[in-house]
């Protein structure tokens, strides 16, 4: 299947080629181009419903386009199984954004498009690019995005996204016709429309995302004598947990929001819809005999059946806010009510013993399916109501106070504050949010939540409660420096985690810990030299597992060359973390876990690049850990979880305005 994608996507950029140097030999020298990047302007939906109308033109900059975190909807430093796409989780404790009730499998989040953080577009000609990176170790990124006016008022787009990978351990990774690892494809429709008279707009899109990863559980060191990381030697000679298991997810979102204004920019009404589902499955059709036997990892216990397993949640969501906004020079306000109406469903399913069977069926086997009952006490439907609101308050660029809040009528809130005055900023907030649907019920052929005596419940845990203080400076120093210091100090109470049994526990002690990042860049002429530098300290905060230091470092040459025709950057990177306990990852309730077992080392991955922008085309070429072998054989970015070798990979970015 991959090899004949790939084939389609290499014919698609073969047929663009052929296309676009034909037309180069349509026109001549003297031509001018009409339409180009700053023809091309994007802008997002919540700018425009506070009246911030900052539509600016397409990026074409060559920065980080070698940068593997770029190529998500996420860039910020995750945890992941070692290849492109994987499960992942932050490496950095995020702030929660959403209250109320919640699934809480997140896993492939930074993948999917946002429907609440999508790009609109305005363009004066159709507009197309292209994205396709290819790595040595078979990972794929591919992204087709088209969008065109269809008139001066409405803008229609739909976007297309595949990440797929070669599996690197374990016997699959030997065998061409079993390295299908990971495929992952995603689609997303987009349109805008604005009235003549512009007193409304209208956003609308359809996001959808399909996911099926492989699961290995990862490098079995049961069966390689108990040996460590550092004798194996070759991924090759790596065997893992699981040969034939599958996480599926598949999410789909139907987002709508249209804006009326009553007073001009004064006071507007607006309205937003939200749809989504979601459905996650584990499967394993062949339980392998020696994980049940032994009560391993991935498998403490059967609860429905011995010889396979096929556990599925599938959460939906209804949500519709009515609000009020308006703004002028001074300032911008907004409140809103929110209604939410979510359901969730567990499945597994459980060998029908043949006693039960009909004689005529009683030679095969035959399974039925576990959903949950009056026996689990547990209830699927919720309906929450939320109120909120958020206010500004700025003189041009120079000073600026925020403040935001909602409530879940008798349930969660959140509030925040921040003052800046230039480039100094603080901030406040506080999160008092309920544990998660997966956090307080699991239904599972292995993980099911239990109360003391044993018996199949409902947790009801109290709620988390997060309070984080900030404080920073943005500032540009000079022309030829930019320094970007954050820092901040983080108190979560009543904190809920999956503990070393994958079992969520709710901690009675106060999680406390501070960290402080700094980003710096600076050039001397040609030269560039970018750092980002971040300390963490989790002392008092044992269930919080972050590395103390992350340090990521970039040193490039960038300029023109050949009377402008061709600009590149070249230059190397490296990214190294300190040593540190990193969660584990449990593939069958799709969670990461905390464990003391296995300490992710301490080490650097460098890699040298090239980046090259040629009128409509960005390339980059670049060859990933260019030190392997240089201190360790083997590098892990979760526990049992190693990280890509050494292989060559290229990017092409392709721009079409007309």
């Amino acid at each position: 299947m991959k090899r004949k994608l790939s084939a389609f996507i290499l014919l698609v950029l073969g047929l663009l080629l052929v296309n676009t140097v034909s037309f180069a030999q349509i026109i001549d020298d003297t031509t001018k181009m009409l339409y180009g990047p700053k023809t091309v302007l994007r802008f997002y939906e919540q700018d425009v419903l506070m009246g911030r109308y900052e539509a600016v033109p397409i990026d074409t900059s060559l920065n980080n386009h070698n940068n593997e975190r770029y190529w998500y909807n996420d860039t910020a430093f995750y945890q992941h199984l070692g290849n492109i796409g994987t499960a992942a989780t932050p490496i950095f404790f995020q702030m929660p954004e959403k209250i109320g009730v919640r699934l809480g499998k997140n896993i492939f989040d930074r993948y999917a498009y946002d429907p609440h953080k999508t790009l609109y577009y305005n363009t004066r000609s159709p507009y197309t690019h292209l994205k396709y990176v290819q790595g040595g170790r078979g990972e794929t990124v591919f992204e087709a995005l088209h969008t065109r006016n269809i008139n001066p008022n409405w803008n229609f787009g739909v976007a297309y996204q595949i990440l797929s990978a070669n599996q690197q351990i374990g016997p699959a990774s030997r065998n061409r016709q079993l390295r299908d690892f990971l495929d992952n494809q995603s689609v997303k429709v987009f349109t805008h429309y604005r009235s003549t008279n512009e007193k409304y707009d209208l956003f609308f899109n359809f996001t959808t995302m399909k996911v099926e990863q492989v699961e290995t559980g990862g490098v079995d060191t049961t069966l390689v004598g108990g040996r460590g990381r550092g004798e194996l030697e070759q991924f090759e000679e790596a065997p893992v947990y699981l040969n034939q298991a599958l996480n599926n997810e598949a999410r789909n979102n139907f987002h709508l929001t249209h804006i009326y204004r009553l007073a001009q920019e004064n006071l507007k009404v607006y309205h937003t819809f939200d749809f989504g589902r979601q459905k996650n499955e584990y499967v394993d059709d062949a339980l392998p005999r020696r994980l049940v036997d032994s009560a391993a990892y991935l498998y403490p216990s059967i609860v429905f059946d011995t010889t396979r397993t096929r556990d599925a949640t599938n959460y939906r969501e209804l949500e519709n806010t009515f609000g009020l906004t308006g703004n002028n020079k001074l300032s911008s306000y907004k409140a809103y009510v929110k209604l939410r109406n979510a359901s969730l469903k567990y499945s597994a399913i459980q060998q029908v013993p043949a006693s039960l069977l009909p004689d005529s069926v009683q030679a095969g086997t035959v399974y039925r399916e576990v959903v949950p009952g009056d026996e689990f006490k547990t209830d699927g439907n919720f309906t929450q109501v939320f109120i909120g609101g958020d206010i500004r308050l700025f003189y041009k660029e120079l000073a600026e106070l925020t403040g935001s809040a909602e409530y879940q009528l008798a349930g969660d809130y959140r509030i925040k504050g921040m003052a800046r005055i230039g480039g100094v900023y603080g901030s406040l907030e506080r999160v008092n949010y309920s544990p998660s649907r997966v956090q307080r019920f699991m239904l599972s052929n292995h993980f099911v939540w239990r109360d003391t005596e044993g018996k199949i419940e409902t947790k009801d845990w109290a709620n988390i409660a997060v309070n984080r203080i900030g404080a920073g400076l943005h500032q540009k120093i000079g022309k030829r420096q930019y320094l970007k210091l954050d820092g901040h100090f983080t108190d979560l109470r009543r904190w809920i985690y999956f503990n070393e049994n994958v079992i969520p526990k709710q901690d009675e002690d106060d999680q406390r810990f501070w960290g402080i990042s700094l980003a710096h860049k600076i050039n001397f002429g040609p030269l560039y030299f970018d750092n980002y530098v971040v300390y963490t300290n989790t002392d008092e905060a044992k269930y919080i597992r972050t590395p103390d230091w992350l340090v990521e470092s970039k040193l490039y040459l960038q300029g023109p060359l050949f009377k402008n025709a061709l600009f590149v950057q070249l230059g190397v990177q490296g990214t190294y973390m300190s040593e540190y306990y990193g969660y584990g990852y449990m593939p069958v309730i799709q969670q990461f876990y905390v464990q003391d077992n296995f300490a992710v080392q301490g080490y650097p991955v460098a890699e040298a690049f090239l980046n090259a922008d040629i009128k409509t085309v960005n390339v980059f070429l670049k060859m990933s850990h260019i030190n392997q072998g240089l201190t360790e054989p083997v590098y892990f970015l979760t526990p049992l979880y190693p990280g890509l070798r050494r292989s060559f990979t290229f990017g092409v970015t392709w721009r079409f305005f007309d």
